[in-house]
């Protein structure tokens, strides 16, 4: 018998699509966008929408494993459970908790993995990460600027004269912002991209600006620039910034030309651009995520709010920097206190490098949630020595990485189509319900499932809830007294009521001085590596959801994509050696005209267990605020292959 079932996407992606899935016999046979949804209106990103190869791949995980020697041995929970409490009391009684490192990332979006924390706080207090890889840097620069990192409504870009996409690839990272800039330029709005790749958002766009990598912050002081020459600066911009006289002698400490010149960037083209900004507004400056991931990424986001600020577009409809959407904002959080409980952090960008550092104590324990950060952390190779160096590692997942290559115990858990969880998006403000719409095979168990049985073997049993039910019923605890509970959101997603449609409309801010804080300093201009020409990109791909591949690409040759005048004697096809300072990956060349010459693109998500991890390539090295990671500064070059 056919059945069909609502539930939403879990996965690190700004849409969290609520889904329609139709069952055949207790099996998931079809994956549909809900057309009731708002944001998701019907359609779902080519990864989700093949999600179901992943679902039932056969190396799934069924079952508790432990490690014996080189094989895996299943184990029943009972034992498996025993044996983490058994580890934790060990590490904890020897060398205290921080000799225990809790790493969780964003591979679920679940709100209910926020007990992981509350689970390792009471055993410990334990080491945690500190700095976000993704959006650490951005978020520092709108908390720093704004006293919030948050975004204007979705479909207040219907209010747009003018929208800038800067770096920002909604094909492939977030699609379901496309039906909405399609509606706002049927309303009149121009749209205009900036991107180092020449995207398929350029199909979206008026005119597409591919300035040099590295080099958006002096892009956007050239805007300013226009600004000021034409005397489009927002008059009452003085009352409500902090450190205004100082951004505009910046600004004006170079013309417009001198400005622009580090960007390569044809000059009427970005004036043309730049005067559409500040003079017909509201305009909308959507920041994507891969700029920040510099080693002057903050300030780059900086020029961008100190730009909106300037220019007027602050506080009113159609205007805003959008950065990011607060997606925790909503839900009551207070069961954990985060960095503040614990005894040390590490840098999640530096990872690696400090587990290995790591004394008095060292790691000896390391248990992993929603993550696979041997894959995706910066100088990967560093990553997995710190793990092989830890005594016993546990990860929790669905299948094979090369994270639970290097653990002692495999805990398995639900897939998106199996979860039971609260989810909120960072690409709008809506809230969504996850609930199960086929029964997880073998012996799997819900995340919380296993933290409660944790938790009772430690003694802590107050810091897990006793049902699934009872966590989303704690977590909505600030959205219940707005009639957002789990049987409202069971009939369809809602927004969150206290999210404003429009940020800072009373040009008030969180900050310490109630104003908008403007940087008001320049980085040093990006230049090329010493016999390394190129900049290398590793950046998101519509066939991957950071490590999670389609199934018949995961394990095929890793692609290397330039500019046919950057290839060298290297041909279309030809294989070749893609190599930074500090490694080395074999790949097949693909010539493209849209790529900016001084740029290689290969997609990010490959496992060292393929040879298609880019992060072999990449320093470990934090961005100038926020503790993000510096993927997108790292020189390389090609050679062919011997």
């Amino acid at each position: 018998m056919t059945e069909r079932h609502i539930t939403a996407c879990n996965r690190d992606c700004p849409d969290s699509c609520s889904m329609v899935v139709t069952v055949d016999q207790g099996r998931a046979v079809r994956l549909q966008g809900n057309p009731d949804d708002p944001v998701t209106q019907g359609f779902l990103c080519e990864r989700t929408s093949r999600f179901l190869e992943r679902q039932y791949r056969e190396d799934r995980f069924t079952q508790p494993l432990l490690r014996k020697g080189s094989k895996w041995v299943p184990v029943g929970w009972e034992q498996a459970l025993d044996l983490v409490a058994t580890k934790l009391d060990q590490f904890r009684g020897e060398s205290g908790p921080a000799s225990i490192l809790h790493y969780r990332s964003g591979g679920s979006l679940g709100i209910l993995k926020y007990f992981a924390d509350a689970l390792f706080e009471a055993v410990g207090p334990v080491t945690v990460k500190r700095g976000d890889i993704c959006s650490g840097a951005g978020e520092a620069a709108q908390e720093t600027d704004f006293g919030v990192c948050d975004s204007h409504d979705l479909f207040d870009l219907y209010h747009s004269k003018t929208i800038l996409l800067w770096g920002k690839n909604p094909h492939v990272s977030g699609p379901h912002l496309i039906p909405v800039l399609k509606e706002a330029r049927r309303r009149g709005a121009k749209v205009y991209g900036i991107d180092p790749v020449r995207t398929r958002a350029s199909q979206l766009c008026d005119d597409f600006l591919q300035p040099r990598p590295g080099s958006d912050f002096w892009l956007a002081m050239a805007v300013a620039r226009v600004a000021v020459d034409q005397d489009l600066l927002d008059p009452e911009a003085a009352n409500y910034c902090e450190g205004h006289d100082d951004f505009l002698a910046l600004v004006k400490s170079q013309s417009f030309d001198e400005w622009l010149r580090p960007t390569g960037v044809d000059a009427d083209r970005a004036r043309r651009m730049a005067a559409a900004y500040v003079g017909d507004k509201p305009s909308a400056l959507l920041v994507g995520w891969g700029m920040a991931r510099r080693r002057h990424g903050s300030r780059t986001v900086r020029a961008l709010d100190a730009l909106g600020a300037v220019t007027g577009n602050l506080g009113v409809p159609g205007g805003g920097v959008s950065y990011y959407f607060h997606r925790t904002r909503p839900f009551d959080l207070s069961f954990v206190q985060g960095r503040d409980a614990a005894p040390r952090t590490l840098a999640e960008a530096r990872l690696g490098a400090e587990i290995l550092a790591a004394q008095d104590p060292p790691i000896r324990m390391i248990w992993v949630t929603a993550g696979n950060p041997v894959s995706m952390l910066p100088d990967a190779p560093a990553v997995k020595r710190g793990f092989e160096k830890s005594e016993f590692n546990v990860v929790v997942d669905t299948h094979p990485t090369d994270t639970t290559d290097l653990a002692h115990l495999i805990l398995p858990t639900r897939t998106l189509l199996e979860d039971d969880d609260v989810i909120g998006a960072y690409g709008s403000h809506f809230v969504r319900l996850s609930e199960p719409a086929i029964a997880a095979p073998g012996e799997v168990r819900h995340e919380l499932e296993i933290l409660r049985g944790v938790a009772e073997r430690m003694g802590v049993a107050h810091a897990v809830p006793d049902s699934i039910d009872q966590a989303k019923r704690k977590v909505l605890g600030k959205l219940a007294g707005e009639g957002i509970t789990v049987e409202a959101l069971r009939e369809k997603p809602r927004r969150n009521p206290m999210a404003a449609k429009v940020l800072f409309a009373d040009r008030q801010f969180p900050t310490a001085t109630g104003k908008v804080h403007l940087v008001t300093d320049a980085p040093k201009e990006p230049g090329n590596g010493n016999g390394y020409p190129l900049t290398l990109l590793a950046v998101s791909s519509a066939q991957g959801q950071s490590s999670q591949w389609i199934d018949k690409l995961r394990h095929a040759p890793l692609s290397a994509t330039v500019h046919p005048q950057s290839a060298g004697d290297l041909s279309d096809g030809t294989e070749a050696v893609l190599e930074s300072a500090r490694g080395s990956l074999d790949v097949t060349i693909r010539w493209d005209e849209n790529v900016h010459p001084d740029v290689v693109l290969v997609p990010k998500g490959g496992m060292l267990r393929d040879g298609r991890c880019a992060n072999v390539l990449i320093a470990a090295e934090e961005t100038d605020a926020g503790g993000g990671a510096v993927y997108y500064d790292e020189p390389v070059r090609l050679r062919p292959r011997d």
